[in-house]
């Protein structure tokens, strides 16, 4: 007979989710998958507010992806009132946004994903936190923690508040930079540089020295082949505010490269009645399953698919890193889930040196930073920009007094999330077997998902915007007798 596990709630990420995974009679596991049982109607309300509400509104989605959703809305809010900011805008909202990268790269690294890779994977629970972390780095996770609240501080004053923006506004942005701003900003970029730097070698010098992270890192149980999408500049290298979105195959082919707006040619969404997660997936190969390989059109849109669709980084010592990653796995594709982690800590260098570039930059002294909209808003507008967990599309639809009529946020974890549960299902396989089940085992089943950085927060939508309550019957013996749906609002 059939029983489960629940891993309820699983740790270490933004929103809420769980883990079942169902045994046989042997205690071997049968099938596991990630299940999000909460929902955010974001799309449904805001239909019928003015377009400029929606930059605030959208931030609120998640307290630690605020600063993806305003961009991504602002970028179509330029689009749906057909305006284009001033160049000084375009640089400054890139710099902000560079920050916001640098810190929240570091929260995973050392907060939500570092108890893993730092404290070890299988360490007692009690040590697999932030107090863990800074008792086996000291000094230095006192200095990360520092940083990263003056990279907090720094933005706030760019944008006027760091949880929520207030900065973007259709055709730039609300004020220019403070000269004490820029000055501050300048005194600490090289810090920063050298903060990315010394993150990665820790990664590098823990995957050296941990053996249980080395075999895990390169573990056919955490290897996934799919699809990787990701925004690159015309040369093919990492953007993180503006570009093409470019989809490589699983054997590292160019599957096709492609303007935002064009995006419903390639993207569509599949719909599970388990969870309120949707599966974004591949338009031109279709949806197959929760299976991987190159008739699947399962997507990945985390770092390392960034990695995987840019031919190079375009600063120089990200462009070492990329390198030494890229000969560490013998070559491009990466397929290995946990190497998320280091394409994570080398996209902190690349975020570093542009920060640095853009500081220096006199256009940000400008004061011209707006252009005022004075076209008939719509019918359409779309943004797009690589949120830290992967691509975020913001889609509206409004009439000619800019109201909103239709809303459509993709967001990166929704495409990650087919993938996700084919990462989740393998390690469960892999882990769980005979009916033995410690806790270390069961955080290896949430390392798979942990890796992505999900933010269900901001992934949970239901379609058409309803509550759907699903209860399945079964016997004592297990012997499912059918199911009930009941829609609510």
């Amino acid at each position: 007979m059939e029983r489960k596990i629940t891993i309820d709630p699983i740790t270490r990420l933004e929103g809420h989710g769980k883990i079942v995974v169902v045994l046989d009679d042997k205690g071997d596991c049968l099938r596991a998958y990630l299940q999000v049982p909460e929902l955010r109607g974001f799309e449904k309300f805001l239909e019928g507010r003015v377009a400029e509400d929606a930059p605030i509104i959208t931030s609120r989605i998640c307290g630690v992806c605020p600063t993806a959703h305003h961009m991504a809305s602002t970028k179509a809010l330029d689009d749906l009132f057909h305006i284009d900011p001033p160049i000084a805008a375009k640089k400054i909202r890139e710099l902000a946004y560079n920050i916001f990268m640098l810190e929240d790269h570091a929260l995973h690294f050392y907060v939500l994903g570092g108890p893993d890779l730092i404290v070890g994977p299988t360490a007692p629970k009690e040590e697999r936190n932030i107090l863990g972390v800074v008792k086996r780095l000291g000094d230095v996770a006192i200095k990360v923690l520092a940083f990263r609240r003056q990279l907090r501080k720094i933005n706030e004053m760019i944008m006027g508040r760091t949880i929520h923006p207030v900065f973007g506004r259709p055709g730039g942005i609300s004020k220019p930079l403070d000269p004490a701003v820029i000055k501050e900003l300048r005194g600490i970029v090289d810090e920063g540089i050298e903060f990315a730097v010394q993150t990665e070698k820790l990664f590098r010098k823990i995957l050296s020295s941990e053996q249980e992270i080395y075999k895990l890192m390169m573990s056919e149980d955490f290897k996934v082949e799919t699809y990787y999408m990701g925004l690159v500049d015309d040369k093919n290298r990492l953007n993180f505010y503006d570009g093409k979105l470019r989809v490589i195959d699983p054997k590292g082919r160019e599957a096709t490269k492609f303007d935002v707006h064009d995006y419903l040619n390639y993207i569509a969404e599949h719909v599970e009645p388990w969870t309120y997660i949707k599966f974004p997936y591949f338009k031109p190969v279709g949806w197959k399953g929760f299976v991987d390989k190159i008739d699947s059109g399962v997507l990945c849109v985390a770092p390392l698919a960034r990695l995987n669709v840019s031919d190079s980084m375009p600063t120089p010592r990200a462009q070492e890193a990329f390198e030494e990653m890229i000969e560490f796995f013998g070559g491009k594709p990466v397929h290995y889930t946990l190497a998320t982690h280091w394409a994570r800590v080398i996209e902190m260098i690349y975020a570093a040196e542009r920060i640095k570039e853009l500081a220096e930059d006199p256009d940000i002294e400008s004061t011209e930073v707006l252009n005022i909209p004075t076209k008939t808003p719509g019918p359409i507008g779309i943004g797009v920009v690589e949120a830290p967990r992967g691509v975020l599309i913001h889609h509206y639809e409004s009439d000619e007094k800019g109201i909103l009529t239709k809303v459509n946020l993709l967001v990166a974890t929704q495409f990650n999330s087919a993938r996700i549960n084919i990462s989740v299902d393998r390690a469960a396989r892999a882990f769980i077997k005979g009916g033995k089940v410690t806790e270390g085992l069961l955080n290896l089943v949430e390392i798979a998902f942990r890796a992505y950085d999900p933010c269900h927060a901001c992934g949970t939508h239901a379609l058409p915007g309803e509550l759907k309550l699903i209860i399945d019957f079964y016997d004592e013996n297990g012997r499912h007798l059918g199911r009930e749906v009941i829609r609510g609002s």
